[in-house]
């Protein structure tokens, strides 16, 4: 057998067996054609089946999965969905100039220790806070005034990080969310009401 009828064979064979999955078509004297798109019936009748089949086939999965592989789910989900979170933070702060929803409430829902929950809020409202910086800037809308009445600001600030970063050390984890989110949920009270 030459190397050519070698390799037709090997053709024949992936042709043959993509027409038994439904890839293609075979037509007589004519030869193979990908197999027509699904109707919209058949396209119905598809999603039909997988609402039925792939959340109990979830549900089982994650069942009987290992800390492993659940870990690696979460990370996967974390990648996916970050940039989408990021994005829609960014349309609600130039919406409204608050940087606070949805970021928060995913931070929180990553699981994140005491620490890397403080740590990752303080980045965010960081960057956060020198875009928007950044943006009234460009705009002309930050001027000497503006930026010395900020730069006041940052005293109590900073006396308001240190004074939690003392307290966050002499609290339980789940007492210190507690106070935090209700702290951020009377902030945004506030916002709304005076808003």
């Amino acid at each position: 057998m030459t190397v050519r009828s070698e390799q037709q064979l090997l053709v024949r064979e992936a042709l043959a067996r993509c027409e038994s999955e439904g890839l293609v078509v075979r037509r007589p004297n004519t030869g193979y054609l990908v197999a027509p798109l699904l109707d919209r019936a058949a396209l119905d009748d598809l999603y039909d089946v997988r609402l039925l089949l792939e959340p109990s086939a979830a549900a089982r999965a994650a069942r009987y999965a290992t800390t492993a592989e659940v870990s690696a789910m979460r990370g996967s989900l974390e990648q996916m969905m970050s940039p989408l979170v990021g994005v829609a933070t960014g349309l609600v702060t130039g919406a409204a100039g608050v940087f606070v929803i949805p970021a928060v409430p995913y931070l929180q829902a990553l699981g994140l220790s005491r620490d890397e929950l403080v740590q990752a809020l303080g980045l965010s409202f960081t960057v956060s806070t020198l875009a928007l910086a950044g943006g009234l800037l460009w705009r002309g809308a930050l001027g000497g005034g503006e930026l010395s009445a900020s730069l006041l600001a940052l005293i109590p600030a900073v006396l308001g990080m240190l004074l939690g970063q003392w307290l966050r050390q002499r609290i339980s984890a789940v007492l210190f969310k507690r106070v935090f989110f209700i702290g951020l949920g009377v902030l945004g009270g506030h916002l709304l009401i005076s808003g």
